[in-house]
């Protein structure tokens, strides 16, 4: 017989893919099989060297996003200016540096247009290498003003003169203000400051540069937040001249919508109304028991063009950012209050999604269509629970019951696939503030989740993945959106405690939104279910904006993009123009080319809006909630651990929710060693633990609204009700044991 013959694979060893990914940085796995020429199962060696490399922290990434050698940057990159070298050439450090290692030098070449960059300024910026460094151009400025050179504080008039008092908690000391510096500025006004290079009696000098509000008004808690997170609070002339200059639309083109009884379901609280809902019976004889959904969304691509004044300035604002006594929002209010908003009985133009499903909640087909509707009824989710609850409002039309009625119906129906697609369900209870007339915090209290709640936003991830689809189909660029699964690290961290509560959770296992479903099942009900939401919680990863799509961990969804709130968010704004290039719905305002290439950029920027809007939003929360705790300093409460640092405990009460520090030394006379396995404190001779999740009865002894920090200590008998831990130091019984159901 004669011998058959084969062709060698391509050699592909360490070595050569090292080179490939030095040559082609960010190469996805696909791009390195392409390079190399590997085909059908020779994958399988790529494959395993990638996961060789990546074990040996020599290359970091991932198959579809990209990889990169360790130590290496991307090619766009966010950066903060340092400050110049002694040839006077800008030095800038990447934003998001997480390596132990020092980050390689970067130099920035200045832009030709706008503001000089100094220290502190921070950008979006293209990196090329070079050697051993890296050229930076920039795209886009991240901050109209940043540096260590401003401080945000309170004005404080004492018998030194004036002092100014940081509100930030991690600030160390004040201040000096000299008169003729301030501005006009008075005792307990927020100011913004720069630093003049002075000191005044051992204090560094500043003066004012801007009066923020007196800190007598409760509405300047929120302005703390706003100011220091650096949100851009004023629209442009130009922006508000286009937003003015915006009317009606004429139906002529559009898909006529209005028959259909679509409602708005909205928090009581909502500030702005983007998307509306109906429901109905299939009449498809082939699809018996299905349904049809029927998603409609403000057409804002109709009105926030490419390149126009209102679109820069929506792209650098990136979403709206809401406080417990205002709004910042990404349009003007002549759009995002008015044209753009569906108001109940007023014709608005849209973007639309028909979903037809079967009788087990599977979708069977999506249309999109550029429409124009008139929304039959505004609603709270309270009022469209009563109607499921069948105690509708006495005011409520039989129009609006009848679709709620089909609604409900459909809804039921979705969660047959839900509950087989099996999304994280976490129980994360959201705390709602409540201001008086006066603007002051009256209450404080966990939002009621209804399910009304619930039917909202399965109709929104339903219409949100048929979009990500249907730009797939047509090969259109888009904005995913990604949630990437948790990384190795925070995995053995949350398989270290659960070990503590005698749960077994190997660390090397493929995790899947199932795998944390069935733990939190199996805490259901028990003194480790608030702990065990909170650390399942701490243990993913962050969602964010990229045009490569990874999929999203915790719906469990291969393909998924935002669609349902261009007023309020960036990336949906992107999504519609993207819709309206590829499937050809007319109009205007589809994706351009420019806008495309861009994609990457626009995605790194509107992600880091996003934590930004986040981060002063919880920070106002945090400060409002300290002013209501003020009344209240020297009472005692019931709190649970949620926390465990080397210094104190982090508790949250029991009623309002409200957060704050336990400092170590208010434990006890004795030392307290931090068991950071165990997430606990132990003293040292007596084996006293506090652990994750423990209760404690706790005194509060400091809340500061300037800074929104609460200190407690800990009650007289307020020793621990266990919920897991023993009190022997270094180990003990475990408490109970739980079986995590299968689901």
């Amino acid at each position: 017989m004669a011998r058959k013959t084969t062709t060698n694979a391509p050699k592909l060893d360490k070595d050569r893919l090292l080179a490939l990914l030095a040559a082609n940085p960010g190469a996805t796995k696909r791009d390195l099989a392409h390079l190399s020429g590997l085909k059908g199962s020779d994958r399988i060696l790529l494959k395993r060297l990638l996961k060789e490399l990546e074990v040996e922290g020599v290359i970091a990434g991932k198959p579809k996003k990209g990889f990169t050698r360790q130590g290496e940057l991307p090619e766009v990159s966010m950066l903060e200016i340092t400050g110049v070298d002694g040839d006077g050439e800008l030095l800038a450090h990447p934003l998001n540096w997480e390596a132990d290692d020092a980050p390689p030098v970067i130099y920035v070449i200045p832009p030709k247009e706008g503001n000089a960059l100094g220290p502190g300024s921070r950008l979006l910026a293209r990196l090329e290498k070079r050697g051993v460094t890296y050229e930076a151009r920039m795209i886009r400025r991240l901050e109209n003003e940043a540096g260590p050179e401003r401080i945000l504080g309170v004005l404080r008039e004492g018998p030194h003169g004036f002092r100014v008092m940081p509100v930030e908690r991690k600030a160390r000391g004040e201040y000096a203000l000299e008169k003729r510096d301030a501005n006009g500025a008075r005792n307990n006004e927020l100011v913004l400051c720069e630093l003049v290079g002075k000191r005044v009696a051992g204090f560094p000098k500043v003066r004012v540069v801007e009066r923020i509000g007196s800190m007598d008004s409760p509405r300047t808690i929120s302005l703390i937040a706003i100011h220091s997170h650096g949100i851009p609070t004023v629209f442009p002339q130009d922006v508000i001249d286009e937003a003015k200059a915006a009317g009606p639309i004429e139906p002529q083109g559009r898909t006529d919508l209005r028959a259909i009884p679509l409602l708005t379901i909205d928090p009581e609280d909502a500030r702005d109304h983007d998307d509306a809902v109906w429901a109905g019976p299939d009449e498809d004889e082939g699809n018996k028991g299905g349904h049809v959904v029927l998603v409609a969304i403000a057409d804002v691509a109709h009105y926030v063009t490419p390149g126009s004044a209102l679109d820069k300035e929506a792209l650098k604002r990136g979403n709206s950012a809401y406080f417990p006594d205002r709004v910042v929002p990404m349009l003007p209010e002549e759009l995002s209050a008015d044209l753009c908003s569906l108001k109940e009985g007023v014709d608005r133009p849209c973007l639309a999604v028909r979903i037809v499903f079967d009788a087990h909640g599977r979708k069977q087909s999506h249309k999109f269509m550029r429409g124009i509707m008139r929304s039959a009824a505004r609603l709270t989710y309270a009022k469209a629970q009563k109607a499921f609850d069948g105690h509708p409002d006495a005011e409520m039309n039989a129009v609006a019951k009848k679709t709620l009625a089909d609604l409900w119906t459909a809804y039921r129906t979705l969660t047959i696939a839900r509950e087989k697609r099996s999304p994280l369900d976490l129980d994360l209870p959201e705390r709602r503030i409540v201001l008086g007339a006066d603007g002051k915090v009256a209450s404080i209290a966990y939002r009621e989740r209804l399910e009304s709640m619930k039917l909202i936003e399965e109709c929104m991830v339903l219409a949100n993945v048929a979009a990500a689809e249907a730009l797939e189909q047509a090969r259109t660029p888009l904005i995913y959106r990604i949630h990437d699964t948790p990384s190795k690290e925070k995995l053995f961290a949350f398989s270290d405690f659960l070990r503590t509560l005698n749960i077994n959770f190997a660390k090397g296992q493929v995790v899947q939104p199932g795998t944390f479903n069935r733990i939190l099942a199996g805490a259901k009900g028990t003194v480790h279910e608030a702990v065990m939401n909170d650390v399942v919680l701490r243990s993913q990863a962050q969602a964010i904006y990229d045009a490569a799509n990874i999929g999203h961990f915790g719906l469990n969804l291969a393909k998924y993009a935002h669609f349902t709130s261009p007023i309020r968010r960036y990336a949906d704004l992107i999504v519609h123009r993207a819709l309206i290039r590829g499937l050809g719905l007319g109009g205007g305002g589809g994706l351009t080319d420019r806008e495309i290439k861009q994609l990457p950029e626009i995605a790194a920027s509107i992600s880091m809006t996003e934590r930004r809007a986040m981060a002063a939003e919880r920070d106002s929360t945090d400060r409002y909630v300290a002013a209501y705790m003020e009344a209240h300093v020297g009472a005692t409460f019931e709190a649970r651990i949620t926390g465990v640092i080397k210094f104190g405990l982090f508790v949250r009460l029991k009623e309002s929710g409200a957060e704050g520090l336990l400092p170590a030394r208010s434990l006890g006379a004795e030392y307290f060693r931090h068991d950071e396995r165990r997430q606990a404190m132990i003293g040292e001779r007596s084996g006293t633990s506090y652990g994750l999740g423990d209760t404690i009865q706790v005194k509060l002894m400091e809340a500061a609204p300037v800074t929104g920090g609460l200190r407690f200590e800990l009650a007289e008998g307020g020793a621990p009700q266990r919920s897991h831990r023993s009190g022997k130091p270094g180990g003990g019984r475990p408490g109970q044991r739980f079986k995590a159901k299968k689901r």
